[in-house]
Parts: structure tokens; sequence; C-alpha cells
């Protein structure tokens, strides 16, 4: 008989939707996943969503309290749980950024909040070890950390394409250097390194996915096996952001598809660059940084996917099977 969870739909691009998406993947064997919509995702205007979301969700969670089975939660709404279901609840933290806030000023405080409730729950998974350490300073001490994780089969699959052809696909003169950022969002630093890379000869930046930030340059919103193919058609990745990030899956896909990188440390960012090696960028010096970077030599960039391989499908389905399994 399957384990019952319930969960937040899995629904979006971010990296903790991709997240929590791959969860009930790598799970479904042993679980019976019971999802309840994310209404924070389907609002247009983002001032207040979170407050209208929490709203929204009051009568869900409240219905919830007496369903059989565990939760899996990731949302400031386990503050309607009570202190019964949050003892059969694991969440998860990917990252806190107050740059992201929308329910300003009532979200901090609603944040704040949540920390103090966190000891209650039966465990926290965070994606980063910064995560974790930032979770045990508001005495939060149930913590664990499993990171994202990767289908390495895809991944082997998409570094055996043919470079050339990628490039061609994506109108990369051979002598060009393509320089991947991530996504054109907010406080993720691509605006700065473009325009720090603005006058560089035959460099092209490149950004994929959301765009929020109006980036005018070379952006890809694209489906998954081009993506692929994109970064498969790059020379390096550049990976500055303001905001503190739970553990980059646009970066540590790149790293996996051999691109050498310049990786601020900043967050769980830091833990990525210190485990795979990476440098950080230094937006002064960035087009000579870019440059040495592009001629890496290819045993580095062999070590850094080394150091991610062991985070694959098999280790993920693995952590989170026996840690449902024990909260169960």
């Amino acid at each position: 008989m399957k384990q019952i969870v319930h969960s937040l739909e899995p629904v979006g691009r971010t990296g903790g939707r991709v997240y929590l998406r791959m969860l009930h993947e790598a799970t479904a064997e042993h679980v019976e996943w019971h999802t309840v919509p994310d209404h924070k995702r389907t609002y247009r205007v983002r001032r207040w969503r979170k407050l209208r979301h929490l709203a929204r969700l009051a009568p869900t969670v409240r219905a919830l309290d007496g369903a059989v089975g565990t939760f899996v939660w990731d949302d400031l709404s386990l503050l309607l749980f009570t202190p019964e279901m949050r003892a059969r609840t694991v969440f998860l933290l990917h990252h806190y950024e107050p740059l992201q806030h929308d329910s300003a000023p009532f979200e901090a405080m609603l944040w704040e909040k949540l920390f103090r409730v966190l000891p209650q729950c039966a465990a926290v998974v965070c994606v980063a070890p910064y995560w974790a350490d930032f979770l045990r300073s508001r005495g939060v001490r149930n913590v664990r950390v499993i990171y994202n994780a990767f289908d390495l089969t895809e991944v082997e699959r998409a570094r055996r394409i043919d470079r050339t052809t990628c490039r061609a696909e994506f109108g990369l003169d051979p002598d060009t250097i393509a320089v991947y950022t991530g996504k054109a969002v907010h406080w993720k630093g691509t605006g700065q390194v473009a325009g720090a890379l603005a006058d560089a000869y035959r460099m092209r930046v490149i950004t994929s996915g959301s765009n929020t930030i109006g980036f005018d340059g070379a952006h890809y919103d694209v489906p998954r096996d081009q993506y692929l193919r994109l970064l498969r058609a790059c020379d390096v990745g550049v990976f500055a952001p303001r905001m503190r990030e739970g553990w980059s899956r646009c970066a540590a896909e790149a790293l996996l598809l051999g691109l050498p990188c310049l990786i601020r440390p900043l967050a769980g960012l830091g833990d990525l660059a210190t485990l795979t090696s990476q440098p950080a960028p230094d937006l002064g010096r960035l087009q000579e940084q870019v440059r040495e970077r592009a001629a890496t030599p290819q045993a580095e960039s062999k070590s850094a996917y080394d150091a991610l391989a062991r985070f694959d499908l098999g280790y993920f389905g693995s952590a989170w099977g026996d840690l449902l399994a024990q909260v169960a």
C-alpha cells in the first residue's frame, strides 16, 4: 500500500517547482501524492499575492486537518496548519530572500513566525548547507540537506550532441564566446553581467526561461530539449545574483553540460561554487575572466561534472524515500 503524502501542486518554472515535480516523480512508486492548488502562482499582479493566496487556501488547509497521510510543504501556508499537522510535515525551504517579498511589510513578519514554528515539523529539508545553517541559527534543529538532483541520462544525451550543430542552431560564430547567465529575472545579476560585457569583442550574452527585466539581448524561452542544446552551444557561464538563492539549477546544469563558470559565492551558490571549484566573477575585469574561463582545460570541467554527478535520481529518490518512510 502506498504512503499518502499531501503537497501543493508542482506547477511553475522556478527551481522550487522543478524540485517538487522531481520529488513527485522520484517517489511515485511508493507514494500516492495528493495536491492542492498553489494560488499565488495564478495571480498576474504580484502585489499582495501571497496574502491573497493564504486567504484563499485557508479552507482547504482546514479540510486537510483530518486527512490521512503526511505533508511535504514549502509555503507560508504552513502557518495555517495545526500543531498536529505540522508534526507529520516535512517542510522544504529552498531559500529566504526579502527582495522577493510581494506582501511587505506583512510578509517579513509571517516568515519570522514561520521560522518559530518550524521546530514543530517532523523534519525540515534544505537544498544547500548554507540554508541548513541559516535555520539552525534560528533554533531549528531537525534540518537535513537533500540537494537538487539531475537526470544524468538526459545530461549524457545532451553532452553527446554535436556542439557545432548546436552553435549553428543559435547563430553562434565559431570565434564568438557565448556567455550564459541563466534567467533574465530580477536580482539575478543578468543586467549587470550584460553591461560589463556590452563592449566586449566577439562575446554574446545569452539568457533563457523567464524574462522579467525586459532583457533585449539573446533571450530564449524554449522547451527543455532546446534549452539543453542552448547550454551545449555556450562557452562560459556567469552567475552573479544579488539575491540569496537555494542551489541554482541553471548554474548546476551549465556545469553538468561542460561550461566552466564564474559563480558569486552568495548563499547556496557559495556551496555550489565551493563543491565544483568555480571562481567568483569580478565585474570590473569580467571580460578578461570570461576569456580565461573559456580556455579552461577539459579536466577541470570533468572535475566539476564528477562533483555533481553523484546527485542523480537514485540519490534523490533514496534520500526522500527514506525520510518520508521515517515520518510515516
